[in-house]
C-alpha cells in the first residue's frame, strides 16, 4: 500500500513551545488514515520538524504502508533526508538516524518539498499541538474524527499568527547577511571591488569568530556565498565548522569600481574628479570601466529572488560584501539609495533581513560584531 505522508514542526520563540502535526493519507489524499500532533515543551523549529517526520513514519508504518511519500514545508529536513544536505549539528544527527531507520523499514520512500500553504492540514495539527499545551481553548468540542486515531475539533480556533509591526504573514526566508573579514585593502582603505586579496591574519580570525557565533544556530540550511575569494574564505570558515558545502551566487559579488580598484578616496577623486564627485551623488554614474550602484542593485535584486525562491521558508547565510549588503537591507527595508551612503558595515559583521512570500519583508538585526 502507498501512502502520503505530510508532516510539519513549529517553535513559537526558535527556541520556545514546540509541537508537530504529522497526517497520513492514502495514495491518491482522498482519505486520511491517521494523524498525530504532540506539544514538545521548549524546542526549536528543526527539532519538531525532525519529531513531526519521525511521528508520521511511524503511523505509516502502523496502517500497513509499504511506499511512502514524504511531503513537508522544511527544505533542511528534506534536503538532508534525501541525503544532499550534510547533518552536522549535534541536535540534527541523532533525529536524523532515527527517520532514516523508519525509512528502511519500507519499500521505497521518497521525499518532497512543498510550499507551506500546501502543507495546512499538518501545520494546523502542530498549530493545535502548541495551543493545547499554552491553554488556548477550540471553538468547539472534540469530536471523534471517523477512521482516525486522535480526538481533534471539527473546527479549530487557531491562534492568529502576529505579523508585528510589518503585517507580513507566512513564512519568511531569513538572510544571514555576514560582510567577508579583513583583506589588505580594507586595511589601507581603499576601494576593493572585483580585485581578489585574500584574508589578512586577522580577517582569518574575524571569519572564525563569526562561524563559531554562527555555527550556535540549528536552523541554518545553506551557506551562499559572493565568488571572491575572501568572501569564499570567510564562508569555508563556517562550513567546516558547520558541516555545510558553499554554495556560489556570481550576483553577489562586489561593485566593479573600475579605474578605482585599488586606489584610496583622494586617489581616486585626485584621478576623476568630476566623475568621483557625480558619483558620490548619483546612483546611475559608475566609476571609469566600472558600473553604477544601479546596475548593482539590479542583479543584487536577481540574488534576493534566487534566494527566496531556492530556500523558501529557511535560514541561509549569506556571505558578501558591503555594497550587495547594503542593498539587501535596502531592498528590505524598501527605502531609496541613500542608505547606501549613511550606513556602515563592519568588516565580518552581521546583519538579518527576512522575507516574506507574500512580498513583505524586515530588518532584525544590523551590524553585528559582538563576537569579534
Amino acid at each position: 500500500m502507498k501512502v502520503v505522508v505530510e508532516a510539519d514542526g513549529g517553535s513559537r520563540g526558535n527556541p520556545g513551545p514546540a509541537g508537530y502535526g504529522a497526517v497520513v493519507f492514502a495514495a491518491d489524499r482522498s482519505e486520511v488514515l491517521a494523524e498525530r500532533r504532540l506539544a514538545l515543551g521548549v524546542a526549536t523549529n528543526n527539532v519538531a520538524e525532525y519529531r513531526g517526520l519521525i511521528a508520521g513514519l511511524t503511523a505509516a508504518g502502523e496502517v500497513g504502508a509499504r511506499e511512502v511519500e514524504v511531503r513537508m514545508d522544511s527544505k533542511l529536513v528534506v534536503e538532508q533526508m534525501s541525503g544532499r544536505w550534510k547533518v552536522k549539528h549535534p541536535d540534527m544527527v541523532p533525529l536524523n538516524r532515527e527517520a532514516a531507520e523508519l525509512v528502511r523499514g519500507f519499500d521505497r520512500v521518497t521525499f518532497q518539498w512543498i510550499p507551506r500553504a500546501q502543507n495546512s492540514h499538518a501545520d494546523r495539527l502542530a498549530n493545535e499541538a502548541m495551543d493545547a499545551a499554552a491553554g488556548v481553548e477550540p471553538a468547539e468540542r472534540p469530536e471523534k474524527a471517523e477512521g482516525r486515531d486522535l480526538e481533534r475539533p471539527v473546527e479549530v480556533a487557531k491562534k492568529p499568527a502576529a505579523p508585528g509591526w510589518t503585517g507580513a504573514t507566512g513564512e519568511p526566508t531569513r538572510l544571514l547577511l555576514l560582510r567577508h573579514g579583513q583583506t589588505p585593502l580594507s586595511v589601507e582603505r581603499r576601494y576593493s571591488g572585483r580585485g581578489n586579496p585574500a584574508l589578512t591574519e586577522l580577517g582569518e580570525k574575524q571569519a572564525a569568530a563569526a562561524a563559531a557565533y554562527l555555527a550556535g544556530r540549528d536552523d541554518i540550511a545553506a551557506i551562499v556565498a559572493s565568488p571572491l575569494g575572501r568572501a569564499q574564505q570567510t564562508a569555508g570558515a563556517l562550513a567546516r565548522k558547520i558541516g555545510l558545502d558553499v554554495s556560489t551566487l556570481d550576483e553577489l559579488t562586489e561593485t566593479d569600481f573600475g579605474a578605482w580598484e585599488g586606489l584610496t578616496f583622494a586617489e581616486a577623486i585626485e584621478k576623476h574628479p568630476d566623475i568621483h564627485q557625480q558619483w558620490r551623488g548619483d546612483t546611475s554614474v559608475s566609476a571609469p570601466g566600472g558600473e553604477s550602484f544601479d546596475t548593482v542593485l539590479e542583479r543584487v535584486t536577481i540574488a534576493r529572488d534566487k534566494l527566496v525562491a531556492s530556500y523558501a521558508g529557511s535560514t541561509v547565510v549569506v556571505v558578501s560584501h558591503v555594497t550587495p549588503i547594503k542593498m539587501l537591507l535596502q531592498l528590505a527595508l524598501d527605502v531609496g539609495p541613500s542608505l547606501l551612503y549613511r550606513l556602515h558595515l563592519d568588516l565580518a559583521s552581521l546583519s538579518v533581513a527576512e522575507f516574506y512570500p507574500d512580498g513583505g519583508a524586515s530588518v532584525r538585526l544590523i551590524n553585528e560584531t559582538s563576537y569579534l
